[in-house]
C-alpha cells in the first residue's frame, strides 16, 4: 500500500523539489530541511551532485574574490619533488624574485619543491606570493612562503584561477600535473580562448625531448601547425624567460591600444556619416 500524499491535490507517489518532479520510486520521504536540521539523519546528502555544484560555485566565488585585485601575475609550475639542493630549486627562487622586480605577482600551486622556491623568492623580494593548493592525500597544505592562499577541492576550479589571473606561465621540470597545466595553457592559446599568453619551458635538457616529439611527430603527422610551436619558448636563463614574458605583454598592450583606436575611428566615422545624412534631410 502506498503512503498517502501530504497534500490532497498532489498525486500519490509524486514529490516536488523546487522545479524538479520526482515520481514513483524516485520519491524521497524526507525533505532537504529535515535532512539539514536533523543531526540524527543520514549525512550522505552532502556528497550528492547538486550539493557539489554549490561547493564548486563557492570555490569560484572565493577564488575570484581573493584574486580580483591581484594585478599582473605569472604562474610558475614545477615538481613538488624538487629538493632544496636541486639547481632547479635555486632557479625557481630566482625566477620568483625577478618576476617581482619586473612588477609581477607570483602564483604557484602552493606546494613544496619548485612551487615553494618560487613563492619564497617572491615573498622575500617583497612581492605578492600566491599559492593555490589542492586537496590531495599525499600533500600537506600550503608552503610557508605563501602570503595569499587557498586550498581547492576541484582541479578545474583551481586551473581556472591559474589562467584567469596570470599573464603567462613559467613551466619548470615537473610531472603529470605540470604537463596538465602546460597543455591546458597551450590548448587555450591555440583555440584563442586566451590571447597573448606567453609560455616559457625552463630547462632545455628536460623539455628538449618533448619539444622534438612535438616537432618531429605531431607536426610531421599534421596534428598541429608550425605556428603552434611558436606559442612557447625554451630557455635555461631566468632573465631571458622574464624578458620573453615582458615583451609578450608589451606586444599585447600595443595590440589592444591599436584595436581601441580602430574601434574609436569606426565610431567617429559612423557618427560623422549619421550627421551628414541628417543635414541632407535623408
Amino acid at each position: 500500500m502506498s503512503e498517502p500524499s501530504i497534500h490532497p491535490d498532489r498525486p500519490v507517489g509524486q514529490q516536488q523539489r523546487g522545479p524538479i518532479v520526482m515520481r514513483r520510486k524516485q520519491v524521497q520521504h524526507s525533505t532537504s530541511e529535515q535532512r539539514l536540521l536533523d543531526s540524527r539523519g543520514p549525512s550522505d546528502w552532502v556528497h550528492t551532485d547538486p550539493w557539489r555544484v554549490l561547493r564548486i560555485q563557492s570555490e569560484f566565488i572565493e577564488g575570484f574574490g581573493m584574486l580580483a585585485e591581484l594585478g599582473a601575475a605569472i604562474s610558475v609550475f614545477g615538481s613538488a619533488r624538487t629538493k632544496p639542493d636541486d639547481p632547479m630549486y635555486a632557479a625557481a627562487e630566482e625566477t620568483g624574485r625577478k618576476l617581482v622586480a619586473a612588477g609581477y605577482a607570483v602564483i604557484t600551486g602552493g606546494g613544496p619543491g619548485v612551487m615553494e622556491a618560487a613563492n619564497k623568492g617572491a615573498s622575500e623580494a617583497g612581492g605578492v606570493s600566491v599559492g593555490l593548493g589542492i586537496e590531495l592525500p599525499f600533500e600537506n597544505g600550503l608552503n610557508e612562503w605563501v602570503d595569499i592562499g587557498m586550498n581547492f577541492r576541484y582541479f578545474f576550479t583551481r586551473k581556472t584561477m591559474f589562467v584567469k589571473y596570470a599573464q603567462g606561465f613559467v613551466v619548470m621540470p615537473g610531472g603529470f600535473g605540470t604537463l596538465d597545466e602546460l597543455f591546458e595553457a597551450l590548448t587555450l592559446a591555440q583555440t584563442r580562448k586566451v590571447t597573448s599568453f606567453p609560455v616559457v619551458l625552463f630547462g632545455t635538457a628536460y623539455w628538449g625531448g618533448l619539444v622534438e616529439w612535438l616537432r618531429n611527430t605531431m607536426l610531421e603527422d599534421g596534428k598541429i601547425s608550425a605556428a603552434d610551436l611558436d606559442m612557447f619558448t625554451v630557455t635555461d636563463d631566468v632573465d631571458e624567460a622574464i624578458s620573453y614574458i615582458m615583451k609578450a605583454g608589451e606586444l599585447a598592450d600595443a595590440a589592444a591600444q591599436e584595436a581601441a583606436e580602430v574601434a574609436a575611428e569606426d565610431v567617429d566615422s559612423t557618427s560623422a556619416k549619421a550627421r551628414r545624412l541628417g543635414s541632407d534631410g535623408s
